[in-house]
């Protein structure tokens, strides 16, 4: 027997790096799937609820910068304006 039919067979690194990835995958799909079964969908009344805040946000923050839009251009192009006081120097 020669020295070298003792010892077990091997793996090739690549083998061993593809096995590392398959288990690391499996292993997300089976976390994604626990989490999955976490999930749950919201009710009718919660969706039309959200979904006033929402538009209401969102009209809150439409007047907003339209009044401050507002204020900076009557102060910059109003009639002592910063723009005009700049245009006489």
């Amino acid at each position: 027997m020669a020295s070298g039919d003792d010892q077990p067979f091997k793996k090739p690194k690549f083998v061993e790096i593809a096995i590392e990835k398959w288990n690391g995958v499996t292993g997300f799909l089976s976390d994604v799937r626990a989490e999955m079964r976490k999930v749950v969908a919201p009710s009718y009344k919660e969706v039309r609820v959200t979904t006033w805040v929402v538009l209401f946000a969102v009209f809150l923050f439409g007047v907003f910068f339209f009044v401050v839009d507002w204020i900076f251009q009557a102060a910059i192009t109003g009639p002592h304006g910063l723009l005009q006081k700049l245009s006489g120097l």
